[in-house]
């Protein structure tokens, strides 16, 4: 790494406006008034909340803060700073926001690497006057800040390899402080495949695990009762795969991979089928390659995106 260039980790807020080229070709003077307006505002709420401005261009910036709340709340309060203005059309610019947690490069001040360019993609996802985080920022946050999120699934980030879990912040009236005692609002449920829903899919995995191992053992007493032939491994097959399939997750991260991993329980399933009704064939071998060969296809359909 070349000298003065240094690493660390920090919460990237990225943020430009929407349409001014457009508002600038209406009226330079008028687009130029509403920029200076809105980057005062930005300033005033980024240094209030601890953070800086790392990088401008045009009618966008990139700031950095050293807490991810304090970040979040700025991107909430930045936009309810710039709706309240009101204004003719022209004097107010809308922008849109970007936030995540990440590594980053600093070069004489600026900000650069993968962590600002994800910040800068989410930003450009979000709607003119919104806010979106990464799941790394909803992972800090969600707990700590009175205001809805809404998952918006994995998306992919032009020139990411990969899918992001993508938030949105609501941008409604913060919740008043809640007298002692009372019960705290509940954050958005979040997807089993999500990253940061590993600790609740881990618990219900384990739950439902020994659900249906208590069903299978009186499934097997019931069994052992009624004499032969033996037919309770049908059942605990069944169940075995349905946990197994549910806790695909916990083992990998992104849609494809989890695909691949719930393919692989269900070729070992048909394995096992075989092998309980085995008549001399290996049929298992036509589904299988049927699976293996879609799998292939559907990879093959990712890397082409």
């Amino acid at each position: 790494m070349s000298s003065g260039v240094q690493r660390k980790l920090t919460t990237i807020l990225a943020a430009d406006a929407e349409g001014y080229s457009r508002v600038m070709e209406a009226d330079e003077v008028r687009a130029l008034g509403a920029l200076r307006a809105a980057r005062s505002i930005f300033s005033k709420f980024i240094e209030r909340h601890g953070g800086r401005i790392a990088n401008t261009a045009g009618d966008g910036l990139i700031a950095e803060f050293p807490s991810v709340v304090e970040a979040v709340q700025c991107a909430i309060e930045v936009q309810r700073e710039l709706v309240g203005r009101g204004g003719a059309p022209g004097d107010t610019l809308r922008f849109r926001i970007g936030v995540h947690l990440g590594d980053v490069m600093v070069d004489n001040g600026d900000l650069l690497g993968e962590g600002v360019n994800l910040a800068a993609r989410l930003q450009t996802m979000a709607e003119p006057g919104g806010v979106l985080i990464s799941q790394q920022v909803y992972d800090q946050v969600h707990a700590k800040l009175s205001v809805g999120f809404e998952y918006l699934g994995e998306k992919r980030p032009k020139n990411f390899a990969e899918d992001v879990a993508v938030y949105r912040v609501s941008l409604g009236k913060k919740q008043r402080s809640a007298a002692p005692g009372a019960r705290k609002a509940r954050p958005t449920p979040r997807p089993e495949h999500a990253p940061s829903a590993s600790g609740d899919l881990r618990e219900r995995v384990i739950r439902h695990a020994q659900l249906l191992g208590a069903m299978w053992a009186v499934v097997f007493v019931v069994d052992l009762t009624t004499g032969s032939p033996f037919w309770a491994h049908w059942p605990g097959l069944a169940m075995a795969a349905l946990v197994a399939l549910e806790a695909a997750p916990l083992f990998v991260r992104g849609r494809f991979r989890i695909q691949c991993a719930r393919g692989v329980v269900i070729v070992g399933a048909l394995v096992l089928i075989n092998l309980f009704t085995w008549s001399g064939y290996p049929w298992v071998l036509w589904p299988a390659g049927a699976l293996i060969v879609i799998g292939l296809i559907g990879r093959l359909g990712v890397r082409s995106r």
